[in-house]
């Protein structure tokens, strides 16, 4: 299969099996900053949309233990950054319909929570197609070293993602039956 054909795929099984049961475990993730010392405080997430992982009880406990938080913002020219953002701030919503913090202080996490559509067990992933991730940690990876944590539920894995030289593997997935 192509990535579009896994992405409609999975998206559709995504939506139809949306669960409060599914959660990412906190201590699976510690695990793996633990485990690869990865001390940097700094941590970037999303707000989740259209059934993503919800990674906002992690973000609110890593800022409750004093990490500095960052969401992603849509720039011109199909870039991203990350900014700031308390769990108590508003957020706006841009044209994809995403909320996005509203702070103008752009912040390079040291960790990185992906969303993703679809992964396979060598840390490749599918987003939504628009390459935003693989060209921020492109080019953030020029600037410092970051470490790329995707959050999936298990039945999104596939057995091979088809890459290309844009494609940027993650570090970890991290998803409700385990990481990998």
């Amino acid at each position: 299969m192509d990535k579009f054909q896994i992405r409609k795929k999975i998206l559709k099984i995504r939506r139809k099996k949306l669960s409060n049961n599914f959660k990412i475990e906190l201590k699976s993730l510690v695990k793996i900053l633990k485990k690869n010392k990865i001390n940097g405080k700094i941590l970037g997430g999303y707000y989740p949309y259209n059934y993503e992982i919800d990674p906002l009880v992690i973000l609110s406990k890593f800022e409750n233990s004093k990490y500095t938080i960052a969401l992603p913002k849509i720039q011109k020219n199909y870039r991203m950054d990350f900014f700031g953002w308390s769990t108590s701030d508003p957020l706006t919503i841009n044209s994809y319909g995403i909320p996005e913090p509203i702070s103008e202080k752009i912040i390079y996490p040291d960790i990185l929570l992906v969303p993703l559509v679809a992964f396979d067990l060598n840390k490749n992933r599918i987003g939504y197609g628009g390459g935003f991730y693989d060209r921020y940690l492109k080019r953030i990876k020029k600037l410092k070293k970051v470490t790329a944590i995707g959050l999936a539920y298990s039945f999104q894995k596939v057995n091979k993602i088809p890459n290309n030289q844009h494609d940027i593997k993650l570090d970890y997935i991290i998803t409700d039956k385990g990481s990998f």
